[in-house]
């Protein structure tokens, strides 16, 4: 008759499987660890791929803004006069003006300085061009400029073909097709350089046409 198995085999045999399955249970850690970096790591490349794509897609969109750094600004006073002002700059960018305001829109000749002025304080933008810019252009401005608080007007002895003013804010422009127009009137049309935003922009003088699409 065999014999009982002795204590100590019986101990070994425990032993050699609680060995096993630490084992076992130290390669499942070891999976799990390797499981968890692979995770993180492609989670990780993908977060910085989009940030790199997010980067390259600002970079680009900054890089296809017009350059505003031409634009000249002035200090200038308000204030009412019922007399002609004489202006340090041409067209003026602001100053003393007239108590009546510019009435908003196209004009096919020249406009008083003193209410245009005005406009600009109520937070329009002035577009003045030479009375010989082909006619093409000049409905090109028309067309390009908005709707409201923007003044279009001819201006005899104009330095450059289009000048953009603001009050404070003026840049010398190419021409109609100059990609600046808008981001001058976008940075500057009731912007913060203006002192009487919102103000009327019709009810004053003159009857342009309209601006805008």
């Amino acid at each position: 008759m065999a014999g009982k198995p002795s204590a100590r085999g019986s101990d070994n045999a425990k032993g050699d499987r609680r060995q096993l399955v630490a084992e076992m249970q130290a390669k499942e850690r070891s999976r799990t660890r390797r499981r968890l970096v692979t995770r993180w790591a492609s989670f990780t490349a993908v977060v910085v791929a989009i940030a790199l794509a997010v980067a390259v897609v600002v970079v680009r969109a900054r890089g296809d803004q017009p350059d505003l750094s031409a634009v000249s600004s002035f200090t200038v006073v308000q204030g009412h006069v019922d007399t002609p002002v004489r202006y340090p700059q041409s067209p003026p960018v602001g100053g003393q003006h007239s108590p009546i305001w510019l009435n908003c829109g196209a004009y096919g000749a020249p406009v008083a300085n003193e209410n245009a002025v005005h406009s600009l304080e109520h937070g329009a933008v002035w577009v003045t061009y030479r009375p010989d810019l082909p006619a093409p252009q000049v409905a090109a401005l028309r067309k390009t400029l908005p709707s409201t608080y923007a003044v279009l007007s001819p201006f005899p002895g104009l330095q450059a073909p289009v000048v953009a003013s603001a009050w404070g804010k003026q840049l010398v422009l190419n021409g109609a097709d100059d990609p600046r127009l808008d981001a001058f009137v976008n940075a500057y049309r009731q912007g913060p350089q203006t002192p009487e935003p919102g103000a009327a922009c019709t009810g004053g003088t003159g009857n342009p046409t309209p601006t805008g699409n």
